[in-house]
């Protein structure tokens, strides 16, 4: 809004102290800082705050996990009913993680993660650590430009922001999970640790 919006004339609020922008309550020699603090401030667009220009976080782990469904209901019910085994599968091709590296991860023995493997279906706890691990193995993936063998090899190698210990072991609990997302943040935005 400016003075022309006044019918074309000055308006009094403009010959006194106070103006009818904010209220009336605005002085008029703050007018010129009240108008440019109201301007957006130039910065990044909004596809550089959302990973790959417009998925969001439910979008990338149903990715991973060849799910047809992408919504995070729809994940969430995935992982109260169980990861069926074609999801595991199609997790597993594209992650290259062998079916042992995921058993240890997901802290079943070999036999166990056999038995899953028979049965069809994950339990919820096994579900759940698995859309974690995706998540996460996506947002690295992202990090290594698609680069499986490096986000593989990333993934499962000692890394000195994680005190050393490996991103994958980090990753078995939501806390850790945490710790390894905010590096894998920093590394995006050029902050090594």
């Amino acid at each position: 809004m400016s003075w022309r919006d006044c019918g074309g004339m000055m308006p009094d609020c403009l010959l006194t102290t106070t103006c009818h922008f904010a209220n009336g309550v605005l002085p008029v020699w703050q007018l010129t800082e009240y108008t440019t603090s109201m301007a957006v401030p130039r910065t990044k667009s909004i596809a550089t705050f959302v990973g790959s220009a417009t998925l969001m976080p439910g979008t990338r782990i149903g990715k991973a996990l060849g799910l047809k469904s992408m919504e995070t209901p729809s994940l969430m019910q995935a992982a109260r009913s169980g990861l069926s085994w074609n999801a595991v599968r199609k997790f597993l091709d594209i992650t290259g993680f062998s079916r042992q590296d995921l058993a240890k991860y997901l802290s079943i023995p070999e036999r166990t993660f056999a038995r899953r493997r028979e049965a069809g279906t994950f339990d919820r706890r096994e579900s759940e650590q698995l859309l974690r691990l995706a998540e996460i193995s996506q947002s690295a993936l992202e990090l290594f430009d698609g680069d499986t063998t490096a986000t593989r090899t990333w993934l499962t190698s000692p890394v000195r922001g994680l005190g050393n210990a490996r991103p994958i072991d980090f990753a078995q609990s939501e806390f850790g999970a945490r710790e390894v997302r905010d590096l894998i943040g920093r590394l995006a935005d050029g902050v090594f640790s």
